[in-house]
């Protein structure tokens, strides 16, 4: 019994599943033992091959299925015509089979390069609009970390001015102190005599 597997299928899994399912189909033989032929391969159920099969590989591979048909095809039809005819006959309607099969698998063949073809160029436009987006993403990881490095030295900064303030309030309350003292014994040595500070500060005597 084939383990089951969780990771993402690999293009090499999806060539083995092609490569596998194609030669059965020209064989004659059926899609699901070839499911399970590539299954014990790698490691995966025969219902998850002829899912990818079925949903993503198939698609790929349609000029490739229709030539394996016509190989299957013509070799049914040259093991029918060995079983009922002469053998001067037998060789004339093979030629002439054999004829008519290239016909058939050249255009099949030329389906299959055009066809692939078309996906090579998707391939490549989907790797280009990769590249694009990774490029972006880069320069946005750029832009955030020239940002970053802004605020962080605005940051500093405005630590460095709480600093500052914080030290000349602190100075300031030490002149209030020491004026308020001042006055106090001004007020011991003078009764009668008060004093009061004004809006800047300043200590003024009221009369």
């Amino acid at each position: 019994m084939a383990a089951v597997r969780q990771d993402a299928w690999t293009p090499d899994d999806d060539l083995i599943l092609a490569e596998v399912t194609l030669r059965h189909i020209r064989e004659g033989s059926t899609q699901l033992k070839a499911f399970e032929e590539v299954g014990e391969r790698i490691g995966r159920t025969s219902a998850a091959c002829g899912f990818r099969w079925n949903s993503c590989v198939r698609k790929n591979y349609e000029a490739a299925i229709q030539l394996a048909k016509a190989q299957r095809q013509q070799r049914l039809q040259e093991r029918k015509k060995a079983a009922n005819s002469l053998p001067d006959a037998g060789q004339d309607a093979g030629k002439a089979e054999r004829t008519a099969a290239d016909s058939i698998s050249i255009d099949a063949v030329i389906r299959y390069l055009r066809q692939w073809k078309g996906t090579y160029q998707d391939m490549g436009k989907q790797i280009r609009n990769l590249q694009k987006e990774l490029k972006e993403k880069e320069e946005e990881i750029e832009r955030l970390k020239k940002e970053n490095e802004d605020l962080r030295k605005q940051v500093e900064s405005v630590q460095i001015d709480y600093r500052s303030v914080n030290e000349d309030y602190k100075a300031l309350i030490k002149i209030m102190d020491r004026a308020r003292k001042l006055a106090l014994l001004e007020e011991d040595d003078e009764p009668g005599q008060t004093f009061r500070m004004d809006e800047n500060g300043n200590l003024e005597r009221v009369e």
